[in-house]
């Protein structure tokens, strides 16, 4: 079984796509098999896959990075918002439904399974796995059933390394923020 680094962040848009993406390429370029993984995103945005299912952009390019062809296991759970409140969940590259924010709370413990699965899958296959978080790690009201963040670095026993922007000012504050409100662990 391959080892993992997961990527968080202090926030949205700082920097975590990029920096997998950089780190899948030196990854690769010193001989080792790579492979991108987001448990979970958010995007209209999507790629096409293999077998014609949708990604995330950022993990195709990721996995171009890797020398690789997207796959959906790289980006098992996608939401793609459909109304201001409302979005399809895409799982492992097929719609499973369309939520609202609240009914996706509820759902979120049930996709689990399949974000361990596919993790594993490629956990199995590469010698390396760098996952990307999603948003910030310190949203302490998304943590209960959390996929995307610290449940999914918990479930899976994956390290994990935080990504702040200096571009934002205050990221010693959001550093030090993130380490506050994470519990102890």
């Amino acid at each position: 079984m391959g080892r993992a680094l997961m990527i968080q962040g202090t926030g949205s848009n700082v920097g975590k796509s990029m920096l997998v993406a950089g780190l899948c390429r030196a990854a690769k370029r010193r001989g080792l098999t790579v492979a991108p993984f987001k448990p979970q995103n958010m995007s209209n945005n999507a790629a096409v896959a293999q077998e014609g299912h949708e990604i995330g952009r950022a993990q195709a390019l990721q996995a171009r990075a890797c020398g690789l062809a997207p796959h959906t296991d790289m980006n098992p759970v996608l939401l793609k918002p459909e109304t201001d409140i409302g979005a399809q969940v895409v799982v492992q590259g097929k719609r499973l439904t369309t939520v609202r924010a609240r009914e996706y709370a509820k759902l979120k413990p049930q996709l689990m399974e399949s974000v361990l699965d596919s993790f594993n899958r490629l956990r199995s296959t590469y010698d390396l796995v760098i996952v990307e978080g999603a948003g910030s790690a310190s949203e302490i009201n998304l943590r209960k059933g959390d996929i995307a963040n610290m449940g999914f670095a918990e479930a899976a026993d994956v390290p994990v390394v935080l990504c702040a922007d200096i571009d934002r000012g205050g990221v010693i504050a959001q550093v030090v923020g993130t380490k506050v409100v994470l519990p102890d662990g």
